[in-house]
């Protein structure tokens, strides 16, 4: 029965197909390709405008990727280095796009030239041109330099030419802050790298990162020694008494990074609290230092020291790998696992590196200086947000402000709108004495405008909070119609009362003719409050009472809300671009020297 079943359907299935068979063919049509209306498009995926290839061999192979389609059909796809063919393809299966790879094994020292040429089969072709180099192996840049990682698309340490372990799947960014490439953290996933031949009594570590938030915790740098006392070992380690970890975690939706370092008996934490903050997913590259001598260990972001602790040294004793984004394996008991940032240039010292010599790293990688000898703690390049480069906190924003496709230095600048503006915390900002700079094309429209405003909350105003204009701590800087030019003043706060910085006509601008951007600074001391414009101080007044910032807590950036706007003070339409605060008062030659920097 089984075998007459079996026959019966495949003559039943048989006469199905040759039933359909002509309804089949009826479905298919031929399809014209259509004009051939446009040139192919080349995509090059490595190596990038200038990447760096530096490896320790004179001589190296280069991985070349790239991609080509066509609205109708490929002919041929060339590669050419330095005027010379490299490859050719013209065998496609699929005839309108090719993604390729080809190795070429024959790289030297020295700038080349990758050209990739497409052309369809009417004869159209597109050229892509990458600009690269091959450089010869490393030379240490720094005194003291021990170790680095550029993660040029490879994880190469370039100093002692060794590949770490890689746990997991860790990646490349696709971009960095040096170089084409930087460190991409994935989840379960790290670095380690044999270092107990590299440690020494003093230790610093310096290296970008831009933040990522998911997960809310993580850690970072990590040298310590395995817990095997745990009762979960090896899955579970936090012996603290030697080595170091760095690390960050959530607080108030901001990533704080702390660091501990273990003396041999016990441990040290080096804690800056909110100065230590973070705001991620910026996008933003952020710089992070540590540093460690035989008396103190130091947090710096952004060049700027967060936390100064007191320590007894370090001690290494079982130390022998450094884990890279993650606690893993020997600081994972509390959650600090894999970090999902970016990571780029991570360079080890065998000495305890000074605030210049931080500093000098930063600049040499394409960072801003935040030059000690003015005091500078605060910048905002509105290039592409709202965050201060040397926290990395960003502003808050209120309302739609905007980004202006204009700016003194590069593309950006800052505009506020009608009703909205930005405010960022100023506690961290509320020096002895201080100073404010920034770039300023004006706009009289709104005839007048709050620009900078710390100011305390107006509570005993009738319509508080929607009115406020309590002005016995903090500063007011604004600008008010004077017979069609708008005039800058200041309002400072001195605890029981208020001084007015006003220089009348003299610190008139007139929008008309004042159409380029002009140099706003003014300056507050213990003692006298000064105005310049266009580095001209227009204004002073004394402070025989000094100045407060009693029950201040936000800076105002475009307007006088939410606490200077009873007279009008409120959104400014102007343009803002590099805005600076100051520890201190700066001098005439200060303000000259900014000004003279644009």
């Amino acid at each position: 029965m089984r075998i007459i079943k079996s026959l019966f359907l495949s003559t039943l299935l048989i006469f199905l197909i040759a039933g359909c068979k002509d309804a089949f063919l009826d479905e298919i049509k031929t399809v014209e390709p259509g004009e051939d209306t446009a040139a192919p498009e080349v995509t090059v995926n490595y190596p990038a405008n200038g990447t760096e290839i530096q490896v320790y061999e004179s001589v190296t192979s280069v991985n070349i990727e790239f991609e080509a389609t066509d609205d109708i059909e490929l002919a041929t796809i060339t590669l050419t280095l330095d005027g010379a063919e490299i490859a050719s393809f013209s065998d496609f299966v699929d005839y309108r796009k090719f993604v390729g790879e080809y190795t070429y094994s024959e790289l030297a020292d020295g700038d080349h030239t990758l050209v990739v040429t497409a052309t369809d089969i009417n004869g159209k072709s597109t050229t892509e041109t990458i600009n690269f180099s091959k450089i010869p192996p490393y030379v240490t840049k720094y005194d003291g330099e021990i170790f680095y990682m550029p993660f040029d698309n490879d994880n190469v340490e370039l100093v002692n030419v060794r590949f770490p372990t890689e746990v997991g799947n860790m990646g490349f960014a696709g971009e960095g802050k040096v170089g084409g490439n930087a460190l991409a953290g994935a989840t379960d996933s790290y670095l380690t790298i044999p270092v107990s031949d590299i440690l020494d009594d003093e230790f610093s570590a310096v290296f970008w990162m831009k933040v990522n938030d998911d997960p809310d915790r993580a850690g970072i740098l990590v040298v310590g020694p395995p817990d095997t006392d745990h009762a979960n070992y090896p899955d579970v380690q936090n012996d603290r008494t030697s080595g170091f970890r760095f690390f960050r975690e959530n607080v108030a939706g901001k990533q704080r990074f702390k660091l501990n370092v273990g003396n041999g008996t016990s441990d040290a934490w080096i804690d800056g609290g909110a100065a230590a903050d973070v705001a991620p997913n910026s996008g933003e590259w952020v710089h992070f230092a540590f540093t460690i001598s035989n008396s103190e260990a130091i947090v710096y972001i952004n060049g700027q020291p967060v936390k100064n602790t007191a320590i007894s040294g370090v001690d290494w004793t079982n130390c022998d790998i450094l884990s890279i984004m993650s606690g893993s394996p020997r600081f994972n008991e509390w959650g600090h696992l894999s970090d999902r940032s970016l990571m780029d240039e991570l360079r080890l010292f065998n000495k305890s590196l000074s605030q210049t010599e931080i500093l000098t790293i930063i600049n040499d990688e394409g960072g801003t200086v935040y030059n000690g000898e003015f005091g500078e703690k605060f910048y905002m390049d509105f290039e592409s947000n709202y965050v201060d480069a040397a926290s990395g906190l960003a502003a808050t924003q209120v309302g739609s402000i905007n980004l202006a496709g204009e700016g003194l230095r590069g593309s950006g600048a800052f505009q506020a709108a009608t009703d909205a503006y930005a405010t960022f915390p100023s506690n961290g900002i509320e020096f002895d004495e201080f100073s404010a700079s920034f770039w300023y094309k004006v706009n009289a429209t709104p005839d007048r405008a709050g620009i900078l405003v710390v100011g305390p909350p107006h509570t005993e105003n009738a319509d508080y909070p929607n009115t406020q204009n309590l002005r016995t701590s903090g500063f007011r800087f604004f600008r008010e119609n004077a017979g069609g030019k708008q005039r800058f003043k200041l309002n400072v706060g001195t605890g029981a009362g208020e001084v007015w910085v006003d220089g009348a006509a003299a610190a008139d601008v007139d929008p008309t003719t004042q159409t380029d951007w002009i140099h706003m600074a003014f300056t507050i001391s213990g003692s006298v409050a000064r105005v310049y414009i266009d580095g001209v101080m227009v204004s002073e007044s004394d402070l025989p009472e000094g100045f407060s910032w009693a029950n201040c807590d936000i800076m105002s950036i475009g307007s006088g809300a939410p606490r200077f706007n009873e007279w009008g003070h409120k959104s400014d339409l102007s343009l803002m671009d590099e805005l600076r605060i100051f520890d201190k008062a700066l001098t005439q030659a200060e303000v000259d020297a900014i000004k003279a920097a644009r």
